[in-house]
């Protein structure tokens, strides 16, 4: 991030106290989104303060179908109003390209997205840390008298800050800056990056609990895991391609002005049925993810279904309830859906190829975790940041890297061949 070629002792201060600053601010729109949260799901479902409790956590369901209907009708009518008073919002990968995020529209939007995801909406809460921290890092860059390639690089750092800082995962964050908003791994990046994202997430743990997000049991590596891993490599690739074009054709389609009234509270409502037999499908994703990660062969059939079949039948669900949800007209993230539908995807596949190759145990803790690994690197087109970031959600995965990376080396190849077809057919 050196400036015209000249590194002075006062450049070097200044870049220095702002690339804290941004760090802090990281740290700050973790803690606010957190705190919201709580606040939301204590009032909705009487949840205590502390932990990553969500709505899929709700005993009565009752109480979630009446949250998420509740969830309907008042994010409908907020973000109809914000779309149609308010100024239009500004993306993050907007603002790291320099457009400036308004501030009322910018923490409005976030807010809303927090609220839907307290209550139940099935979509991830990173993308409101993400614009709060990015706004906040070009409030702390405006007059710094940065260039404008340091203030693009604090500004990624920024948001990506407030994801390490909301979920603890301050690798994670800094290789979501480098790798996905930057798209450059140099020391200009990724040296910012590191720093605010480390600051970002020791800020957030002065008030969020150190708690890990998903609490699985040891993995261990095998003959049977590393020649699947080749194999449902590919598979999940497809299945993340398909997904991103699913919601992103939802999204394109997704109803304006008062129509937003009427189905964005209707597909609510069907999503709140649906969390009646099976509250999985719920908020942020953990709840599958850590139920997939944590299932057995040996577990006895809930609902009537096996294992194999329940965790299949759930990520389908899944993918079905987060597209319908954003295709709705709600905003928010999918990158710990992708996670929960990843994990029970390999769940399931690594259930039935152990009927066929028996490894060490019954547990399918280690192929749902290949399985979200692999089909997070493909939504998300950041193999990288994919692993690394199922990695500091479960802190575990060190013994079985192998196997995981030459899953989502079959994954992101498909994803990358499909994107080139896909090219050379527009050309």
């Amino acid at each position: 991030m050196q400036r015209s070629g000249h590194a002075t002792p006062v450049w070097a201060l200044r870049l220095a106290v702002v690339t804290g600053l941004v760090g802090v601010a990281g740290g700050v729109a973790g803690i606010a989104v957190w705190l919201a949260l709580q606040l939301i799901q204590f009032v909705a479902f009487g949840s205590p303060f502390g932990g990553h409790i969500e709505a899929a956590d709700a005993p009565s369901g009752w109480n979630r179908f009446l949250a998420l209907v509740a969830a309907g009708v008042l994010t409908g009518l907020a973000w109809w109003a914000l779309r149609r008073w308010g100024r239009p919002v500004v993306s993050v990968p907007a603002a790291v390209g320099g457009k400036r995020m308004p501030a009322v529209a910018t923490v409005a939007n976030a807010g809303v997205q927090i609220l839907a995801v307290g209550l139940g909406a099935s979509i991830g809460k990173e993308v409101a840390p993400r614009e709060v921290g990015a706004w906040l890092a070009q409030l702390v860059t405006a007059r710094a008298g940065l260039s404008v390639r340091e203030t693009r690089i604090l500004v990624a750092c920024g948001a990506a800050a407030g994801l390490a800082a909301v979920y603890d995962v301050p690798l994670g964050g800094a290789l979501f800056a480098v790798e996905v908003l930057l798209g450059e791994l140099t020391f200009a990046t990724a040296l910012p990056a590191f720093a605010t994202s480390a600051i970002a997430a020791f800020t957030a743990r002065l008030v969020i609990p150190d708690e890990v997000l998903y609490d699985v049991p040891a993995m261990h590596m095998s003959n049977s895991l590393l020649v699947w891993a080749v194999l449902v490599g590919p598979v999940l690739g497809f299945a993340g391609v398909g997904f991103v074009k699913l919601t992103n054709r939802l999204q394109s389609l997704a109803p304006k002005g008062w129509r937003l009234l009427v189905v964005l509270p209707v597909v609510f409502a069907m999503v709140g049925l649906i969390a009646v037999p099976f509250p999985q499908v719920l908020g942020n994703g953990r709840a599958l993810g850590l139920v997939a990660m944590n299932t057995s062969l040996d577990d006895s059939a809930i609902a009537g279904l096996s294992p194999v079949v329940l965790l299949l039948l759930l990520a389908v669900i899944r993918t079905i309830t987060t597209s319908a949800t954003i295709g709705a007209g709600a905003v928010g993230g999918t990158l710990t859906p992708s996670i929960a539908i990843g994990s029970a995807a390999g769940g399931a596949l690594g259930g039935a190829w152990l009927l066929l190759w028996p490894a060490d145990g019954p547990s399918l803790a280690a192929f749902a975790f290949v399985g979200a690994a692999a089909f997070l690197a493909t939504t998300m087109r950041a193999p990288f940041t994919a692993l690394v970031l199922v990695v500091e959600f479960t802190q575990q995965g060190t013994e079985i890297l192998i196997p995981s990376l030459l899953a989502v080396s079959g994954s992101v190849a498909v994803s990358y061949v499909l994107a080139r077809r896909r090219s050379a057919q527009m050309a």
